[in-house]
C-alpha cells in the first residue's frame, strides 16, 4: 500500500529503490548524496526484499559491480555526486556500449575539481553529452521535487530496460537534502531468477538454457565494420528514444511573451520568479525539461515563434543554454543566467536577469 512520509530527497530515492524491487545497490559515500547509501544500510533491505546493498572500495569498483549485475538481467543501481560520477564514466560508457540497463543517481555539487559540497547543476554536459568516451547517450531524468526523486526511480528502470540503456536521475544538493512530503509507492516483488531468465534471457547472462546460443556481454569489437554496424544500431535506438520519450512541464506558456527554460531546483526558483513577473505585468512562461536527454527541442522551437526572448536559468556557467539555442535555431534571442560554485540564485535575481537580459536588453 501507499505510504506518506516526510523525507529528504536522498532518502526518498533510496526508499523508492527498495519498493521498486531493485536487486542490488553498489555505491560509495560522497557529500551531498551520502544519505542514499546511509539510508539503505540502516533499512537493511535484504531483510525486507532480499536487496543487496554493498559499499564498494571505490567508485570505480561500484560501477563495475553494477555492470556485472546488470549483465545478469538484474535491476541494479548506484549513486554518487559529481567527482564520484567522473570516476564512474568509463564504466558508464562500457555499459552503454554493451546495452545494459541500470540506474545512476547523480546529486550534483559545485566544481570543478573537488569544489564544494553545495548544490550545482554543472554536471549537465557530463550526463547529457556523455562524459565518457565514444558516441553514446544516457536517458537523463531531472526531478524538481522530493516526490519526483521517488517517482523517477521506477520510471528510470522502466526506460532503462525498455531500451537496454543506462538511465540517470540528475538531481542536485538542494533536492537531495531538502525535506518534503512524499507519497511512496507500494512494494514490488523482486523478480525471481526464473522470471529474469524468462524476461531477459534473450540477452542477459542467465545461463545457457534450452539450447539457445550463449549470450556474450561486451563493448569490445576489434573489427571496425562490425563496430560501425553496432554504432548504427545504437544511433537508431537513440532516435527512437528521442521520438518517443521526451517529457517536460509547460507553465503559463499559452500567451507568454517571454520564456524561461530551467530544470530541477532552478525550475522551482524560476516558477516563483514568473509569479513575481506577472505582478509587474510581464507574461512569462516556463518550460521545465523533465528529460534532459532526450531534450524537449520541439516545444522550445515552437514557442520561439511566439515569444520575444528566452532565458536559460541554470546553476552553472551555462550548459543547457547551448541546447536551448540549438532548439531555437536563431529565431529569437536566448540568454543565460546562472550562479555556480555552489551558489543558488533567488527568484529576485532570476527576475532581474530576465528584465536586464531579455525584456529590456
Amino acid at each position: 500500500m501507499e505510504e506518506v512520509k516526510l523525507m529528504k530527497g536522498n532518502e526518498a530515492v533510496a526508499e523508492a529503490a527498495i519498493r521498486a524491487g531493485v536487486d542490488a545497490y553498489f555505491g560509495y559515500p560522497i557529500t551531498p548524496q551520502s544519505e542514499v547509501i546511509e539510508y539503505l544500510m540502516m533499512e537493511r533491505p535484504y531483510q525486507r526484499t532480499g536487496m543487496v546493498v554493498l559499499q564498494a572500495e571505490s567508485e570505480l569498483a561500484a560501477i563495475n559491480m553494477v555492470y556485472g549485475a546488470a549483465a545478469c538481467g538484474k535491476k541494479v543501481m548506484t549513486s554518487s555526486s559529481s567527482p564520484g560520477i567522473s570516476l564512474k564514466q568509463e564504466g558508464i560508457s562500457y555499459m552503454a556500449g554493451a546495452e545494459l540497463p541500470c540506474l545512476i543517481v547523480d546529486v550534483v555539487r559545485g566544481g570543478p575539481g573537488l569544489g564544494t559540497i553545495q548544490p550545482s547543476q554543472a554536471d549537465y554536459f557530463q550526463m547529457v553529452k556523455g562524459g565518457g568516451h565514444g558516441d553514446y547517450k544516457l536517458i537523463v531524468l531531472a526531478p524538481s521535487t522530493v516526490q519526483e526523486m521517488a517517482d523517477f526511480v521506477d520510471l528510470a528502470f522502466e526506460l532503462a530496460f525498455k531500451y537496454r540503456n543506462p538511465a540517470v536521475i540528475l538531481s542536485d544538493g538542494v533536492i537531495g537534502q531538502m525535506m518534503e512530503k512524499v507519497v511512496l509507492p507500494p512494494q514490488k516483488t523482486r523478480l525471481t531468477d526464473e522470471e529474469v531468465d524468462e524476461k531477459y534471457g534473450s540477452w542477459a547472462t542467465t545461463g545457457k538454457k534450452n539450447g539457445r546460443e550463449r549470450n556474450i556481454i561486451t563493448s569490445l569489437e576489434l573489427k571496425s565494420e562490425r563496430q560501425e554496424a553496432h554504432n548504427h544500431h545504437l544511433q537508431a535506438k537513440y532516435k527512437e528514444i528521442t521520438n518517443k520519450e521526451v517529457r517536460y512541464e509547460a507553465i503559463n506558456t499559452e500567451d507568454a511573451d517571454y520564456l524561461i527554460v530551467a530544470y530541477g531546483s532552478s525550475a522551482r526558483i524560476s516558477q516563483k520568479a514568473i509569479q513575481m513577473a506577472a505582478k509587474k505585468g510581464y507574461k512569462v512562461g516556463l518550460i521545465r525539461p523533465i528529460t534532459l536527454w532526450p531534450f524537449p527541442t520541439d516545444i522550445i522551437n515552437k514557442l520561439a515563434d511566439q515569444v520575444k526572448g528566452i532565458l536559460s536559468v541554470e546553476m552553472s556557467a551555462g550548459q543547457m543554454v547551448e541546447d536551448v539555442r540549438l532548439a531555437v535555431n536563431g529565431k529569437v534571442k536566448v540568454e543565460h543566467y546562472g550562479r555556480f560554485g555552489g551558489m543558488v540564485h533567488s527568484p529576485d535575481e532570476v527576475l532581474e536577469a530576465l528584465e536586464n537580459k531579455i525584456i529590456k536588453g
